[in-house]
């Protein structure tokens, strides 16, 4: 795939593994130090949760991690919520990793999973949050057809004491 810098790197999704736990913590970690992208902090991710939610969405859902070459450049899943009146919808994280920005992969990410939802008889909504202030990633949800639900305001405080809206996007099947 071209990337949208005009070069040529060549990404490819392909299913998680559970091997795959620690490179994604790792990379959360990194881009938790950025105010505004994650909720998480660092030290609040573990290579565990990572493995077992991996593993769990084998089943459940869908984890995709993208890759150039062999390395890990961005990850994105798909899980139903858990009750079962709700469980048509499924949440969206995608997350491009630190020092990858820019080339394409977050839309190949969304191309990836929402082409596994749309071929999921259980997936009738796709819904995610996503903080006001990052805008690369709201215009990326938007062209993917996600329209915004609603604002939560002052929901998620960054460390410097400063509130960030998160906002509500989702896209019907």
């Amino acid at each position: 795939m071209k990337n949208d810098m005009g070069g040529s790197d060549i990404i490819k999704c392909r299913p998680a593994a559970p091997d795959d736990a620690a490179a994604i913590c790792q990379a959360e970690r990194e881009t938790s130090r950025t105010p505004g992208l994650l909720i998480s902090t660092a030290d609040e991710l573990s290579e565990q949760d990572f493995r077992k939610k991996i593993t769990w969405l084998t089943e459940a859902g869908i984890y995709a991690v993208a890759e150039i070459g062999n390395e890990a450049v961005g990850h994105a899943s798909l899980e139903p919520m858990p009750l079962q009146a709700m469980s048509h919808v499924f949440s969206l994280t995608v997350v491009v990793h630190p020092g990858y920005t820019g080339r394409g992969i977050g839309s190949a990410l969304m191309a990836h999973v929402l082409t596994w939802a749309e071929g999921n008889p259980l997936v009738e909504k796709v819904e995610l949050r996503v903080r006001e202030s990052n805008v690369v990633a709201r215009r990326l949800y938007a062209r993917f057809g996600f329209v915004e639900e609603g604002r939560f305001e002052r929901r998620i405080k960054l460390g410097d004491g400063t509130y960030v809206a998160d906002i509500s996007m989702a896209r019907f099947l």
